[in-house]
């Protein structure tokens, strides 16, 4: 099969600017965003580790590991069909699906996440809003991406800690809102929070993102890292997001 037999009408085939690598997405729906990215760079990964990415979507943070990091193997769990199918079509695409395979399933199964391999690290990218936010089309799979409605914070926390080795890392990007219940469901379910760090669009804007390192079975130590920002004040990519994303710096900024 050729390459780009891969892509279906409708989709796009996105290039990750990262060892030739490239992410197919649907042209209109659900697309991943800056979080996925910051996510996948703040996670610590060894070459040796054995990675489980929940609530996948695109597969875009696997993808970002693999093209950034020598890793073991990596296997995405997501609850739609669709998008483990076009996950792992990315994967053939991009010849690693031998190391990052997709499963489509749901993270209350305790029996599928029970019959995993035990975890080094998981990473998850959860739905950030309440089902209660608002006025919410169930079926609709934006909705299902960005709220609490196939899994709760408490639920994909639980997963997590099923899934992880003793001492095993969490990896988590949330809204700071979400913070006080976040650190309450990791220490429910032996998760201590070890490394917190916030993300704000600029200086003199308020965070929107936290980024949560968390370990099971960890001692009671929680370091605040520096804070990202991700506009300088000439409304320029800081150097930080330059470097995640593999850029050259502005010589203007």
């Amino acid at each position: 099969m050729k390459k780009l037999e891969l892509i279906k009408d409708g989709e796009t085939l996105d290039d990750l600017q990262v060892n030739g690598y490239a992410v197919i997405q649907k042209e209109y729906g659900f697309r991943f965003g800056m979080d996925a990215i910051l996510l996948a760079n703040f996670a610590k990964v060894r070459e040796k580790d054995f990675l489980v990415d929940l609530c996948s979507g695109t597969g875009i943070i696997p993808f970002v590991i693999a093209a950034k990091n020598k890793v073991n193997k990596i296997v995405g769990i997501e609850i739609q069909e669709d998008m483990v199918e076009m996950a792992n079509r990315t994967a053939l695409y991009n010849d690693i699906s031998r190391k990052v395979e997709f499963i489509n399933g749901d993270l209350k199964d305790k029996e599928l996440i029970k019959s995993l391999n035990k975890a080094d690290i998981v990473t998850v990218n959860p739905p950030y809003k309440l089902i209660n936010s608002g006025l919410v089309n169930l079926d609709n799979k934006d909705s299902i991406a960005r709220h609490e409605i196939c899994c709760t914070l408490g639920d994909v926390i639980e997963a997590a800690s099923i899934i992880l080795k003793d001492k095993g890392r969490l990896y988590m990007v949330h809204r700071p809102e979400r913070i006080a219940d976040i650190l309450c469901e990791m220490r429910k379910y032996k998760i201590e929070p070890k490394v917190i760090k916030i993300v704000q669009p600029s200086i003199n804007k308020p965070p929107n993102l936290v980024l949560i390192e968390g370990q099971k079975g960890g001692g009671k130590f929680l370091k605040w890292d520096s804070t990202l920002y991700v506009y300088n004040e000439k409304g320029k990519y800081t150097k930080e997001i330059n470097v995640i994303y593999g850029k050259e710096d502005d010589k203007n900024e």
